[in-house]
């Protein structure tokens, strides 16, 4: 309303200037009138003198139409100047609206900046527990650290102490041992391998020596035994000169049937050397170890290859890297280290041809 209000009081004073101009423009007009009346000749006064109504009336007229000419102009720039004003008002209020956004952008940067602070602050204060929660556990950590060093001292010291005491104790864990080491070599026939306990593979054993003991007499074989260490295996231990015969059996016997040889390999015993053979039975699913012991300067025995030719390969290895040869073997050749290569690897006293290698 106050706008409305100021509004058409700017326009009443525009139409107010509008007819104040018009009354001063028509007061020059009637001054410059009059003074051209007075400069004319007298003959022109008594003519104006006749048409004095006639002056007056144009004059009247004169001063009508520059009336209305002013009227006219001063709404125009009432009307301008409303225009003027309410462009104004727009400005102002644009400029308000956006003084306003700037206003919140601030609101919301200072809002911001705050957060910002409060967790810095909070980062800090965090930081600050953590050092000192660290600084608690270093302490905790050292005190363990001493804690520790004392009791490995104190051991240290308890036994030296006991060790100045004398060695009776020392003796006493000793014959613990012995004993325990007795009764472990009674139980295995001193490492051997060998059972002093019965044994499921008892009845297998009693039926092989039965059955060489009574096709090639009881001189063939030096030992049989269970050996406990190779899952009870029956071992038949057979002379050197009976060999062969003593695997022929094993595998021609109606009872026995050992028709699958699965290995044979040589070992160095410094004093002699040994050659190890496993058979197996399919049709009575049995195994034998079958082994004889044979001199190391002369490393010689039968091949086996006649009765199983699994065994040739097996031998042809043994004789590489032991040295063992195999009489009747068909091609008794080196298949590791070839015929030029000196020595043989796996025995006890072998010394590089190379030392390099």
């Amino acid at each position: 309303m106050g706008e409305e209000k100021d509004l058409a009081q700017q326009k009443k004073e525009a139409a107010e200037r509008a007819k104040q101009l018009a009354r001063e423009r028509l007061a020059a007009r009637q001054a410059d009138e009059q003074a051209k009346s007075t400069a004319e000749t007298g003959s022109l006064n008594s003519h104006l003198n006749s048409n004095d109504s006639q002056i007056e009336t144009t004059k009247g007229e004169a001063a009508k139409s520059a009336s209305a000419d002013d009227l006219a102009l001063a709404k125009k720039r009432a009307a301008e100047e409303a225009r003027a004003a309410e462009l104004r008002k727009q400005r102002e209020a644009a400029a308000a609206g956006g003084g306003a956004k700037d206003d919140l952008e601030l609101a919301k940067k200072k809002a911001a900046a705050a957060a910002k602070a409060r967790a810095a602050a909070l980062a800090k204060q965090k930081a600050v527990e953590a050092s000192g929660n660290d600084d608690e556990l270093a302490k905790q950590k050292a005190a363990a650290a001493a804690k520790a060093k004392a009791a490995a001292a104190a051991k240290a010291r308890a036994a030296a102490l006991a060790k100045q005491q004398g060695g009776a104790d020392d003796e006493g864990a000793k014959q613990k041992a012995a004993a325990a080491a007795r009764a472990k070599a009674e139980e295995t026939d001193g490492g051997t391998g060998r059972s002093a306990a019965p044994s499921p593979n008892d009845p297998l054993l009693e039926k092989y020596v039965r059955v060489i003991h009574e096709h090639l007499g009881p001189d063939v074989l030096e030992d049989a035994y269970i050996n406990r260490l190779a899952k009870d295996m029956p071992t038949l231990v057979v002379k050197k000169e009976a060999y062969y015969q003593v695997a022929e059996l094993l595998k021609g016997h109606e009872q026995l049937q050992f028709d699958y040889l699965s290995e044979l390999h040589g070992t160095d015993f410094q004093t002699h050397m040994e050659v190890y053979v496993h058979l197996y039975s399919y049709p009575n699913r049995q195994p034998v170890a079958l082994k004889v012991k044979i001199e190391r300067d002369n490393p010689e025995i039968d091949s086996l290859v006649p009765l199983w030719p699994g065994a040739n390969w097996p031998e042809c290895e043994a004789y590489d890297l032991l040295g063992i040869r195999f009489r009747g073997h068909p091609n008794l050749i080196r298949i590791f280290l070839g015929e030029q290569w000196v020595g043989h690897p796996l025995r006890k006293d072998y010394e590089p041809y190379d030392a390099e290698v």
